[in-house]
């Protein structure tokens, strides 16, 4: 067995949180006050999540880069690779806010989009 501590962040309380894990599976959540920090503990302790952030090349533009965000969180093991992938990437201007620049991106079922 093994336990991991950690805080949580979904609201202001930061609830001091341990988990026990047997063989990656979560047996026991301990120091929760409510159902999203149960969530996010038990999710943050098997495979963390997370929004990702970034910029891309973009042409006929007055601005050289454009500011993207995944619509949805992505595992945060990928994001190593998302960002190899967001580095190869040149779009072409006009684009608006939340144009879609890759769908499903990396096959998580997440899309890229412009921000």
């Amino acid at each position: 067995m093994e336990t991991k501590k950690l805080v949580c962040v979904n609201c202001p309380k930061g609830c001091n949180i341990t988990v026990t894990l047997d063989n990656g599976k979560v047996v026991d959540i301990q120091g929760y006050t409510c159902e999203k920090g149960k969530n996010y503990a038990a999710q943050e302790t098997v495979r963390p999540m997370r929004v990702l952030t970034s910029t891309v090349k973009v042409e006929n533009a007055s601005l050289r880069v454009l500011p993207v965000i995944t619509d949805a969180e992505i595992p945060l093991d990928l994001c190593d690779q998302a960002m190899e992938e967001i580095r190869k990437l040149d779009v072409k201007a006009p684009i608006k806010v939340n144009d879609v620049i890759v769908k499903d991106f990396l096959g998580t079922g997440v899309n890229l989009v412009a921000s």
